[in-house]
């Protein structure tokens, strides 16, 4: 099974391709797609806790400010500084999506969570924020059976407004990983609570689903439609959800739902399409394929799995290549350049193979990563 994640939201996407007629968009009144019965009741985080901070930590932060208004700079500047991933502020951890108040003494988390923090704290300063959803090309990423999605968001904390007093050199401060210059490339929309709740709660669902945690991604997915009625992520989500518990005609209830809201939309077309082949429904099946054979090729993991699979039968020139295509899709996947490193060490190319696991070690974020793409350059470099 094949499945893609938005990570500021975290959509699920199963590859394939389906056919559908384009209706009028549906009320909001999504009740006909939930069944309860089929699910244990969880319990979920109130979505009033997501940006809440403890009295404690308001007050250490409001002092934290005070005592720096010598230096003259303003709550925006402030807050964006204390933040700052470069100053050991704040740390990237992907698929980490975590509610402010955790955020705060862990001091890590992924881009939702470094939104969430930075939103709160900006109440405490009574600072205005706008959050953003930024059109970022696709990113991708790999959890067990699961193609990964990457989508992302951030916030931007507003200058105050001062009466009829203009500041012309002010302007409003960007809080994002990913730096200013880069972002500048990309379209951003503005989205309001509702929707970074919505997307807040279909992330811990994705997150929930990747492990099997089904009733909980059930109740999760729950909190983030009633968010927002129309979110295409989370009902992606649920018919996947439905899929993997093999309420199939549920699963296409959901689907053709979701493609009356956006009847383009890849991403449903893909999950739609899997369940469609699952049933031997080749007709429809056929339809949309010249569509969506052009997406299904410009998966990275496409190319990373026929790779994958040419090193496991020992074709290591032939697995170089379709490493290659794949890093050419995804630079930026630790796992192409240590296939790379393999490949090459399995032909005899050392040079090439430690390039590559160096390049592979340099992506690395995640700890046991580190240490055995290092414990491996570490042995490769000892011969």
């Amino acid at each position: 099974m094949s499945v893609a994640v938005q990570r500021f939201t975290m959509v699920i996407m199963l590859v394939g391709i389906c056919a559908c007629t384009v209706v009028p968009k549906p009320s909001a009144d999504i009740s006909s797609l939930w069944q309860d019965q089929y699910f244990q009741s969880v319990p979920v985080l109130d979505p009033a806790a997501i940006f809440a901070l403890p009295v404690e930590v308001v007050r250490e932060v409001r002092l934290d400010f005070q005592q720096h208004l010598a230096q003259q700079l303003s709550p925006q500047m402030w807050l964006a500084q204390y933040l700052s991933a470069a100053d050991g502020g704040f740390r990237y951890q992907d698929n980490d999506t975590r509610v402010a108040a955790d955020t705060f003494y862990q001091r890590h988390g992924n881009c939702m969570s470094l939104v969430v923090l930075t939103a709160a704290l900006a109440k405490v300063l009574d600072v205005k924020v706008v959050f953003q959803s930024v059109q970022v090309p696709p990113v991708w990423d790999h959890q067990g059976n699961f193609n990964l999605l990457n989508g992302h968001i951030n916030v931007r904390l507003k200058v105050a407004e001062e009466g009829n007093v203009y500041h012309a050199l002010a302007t409003d401060l960007l809080v994002d990983f990913v730096p200013t210059e880069t972002l500048r490339a990309y379209r951003t929309e503005r989205i309001d609570e509702a929707t970074v709740l919505a997307m807040f709660f279909n992330n811990l669902a994705a997150e929930a689903m990747v492990t099997h945690q089904w009733d909980r991604a059930y109740a999760l997915l729950k909190v983030s439609l009633s968010q927002q009625p129309q979110f295409i992520a989370a009902l992606n989500n649920l018919a996947i959800l439905y899929r993997n518990n093999h309420q199939l005609v549920m699963a296409e209830r959901v689907y053709r739902f979701a493609l009356q809201l956006q009847p383009q939309n890849l991403t449903t077309l893909y999950n739609f399409a899997v369940l469609l082949d699952s049933e031997g429904r080749l007709d429809e099946w056929i339809e949309v394929n010249r569509i969506l054979e052009l997406e299904r090729i410009r998966n990275p993991y496409y190319y990373y799995g026929i790779a994958q699979q040419a090193y496991r039968e020992q074709r290591f020139a032939e697995a170089i290549h379709w490493y290659r295509l794949a890093i050419e899709k995804a630079d930026y996947r630790h796992e192409f350049y240590f296939g790379l490193a393999r490949s090459y060490w399995a032909l005899g190319e050392r040079k090439q193979a430690a390039s590559s696991l160096k390049k592979a070690l340099q992506l690395s974020r995640d700890d046991s990563w580190t240490h055995r793409y290092q414990a491996k350059l570490n042995a490769l470099e000892r011969h």
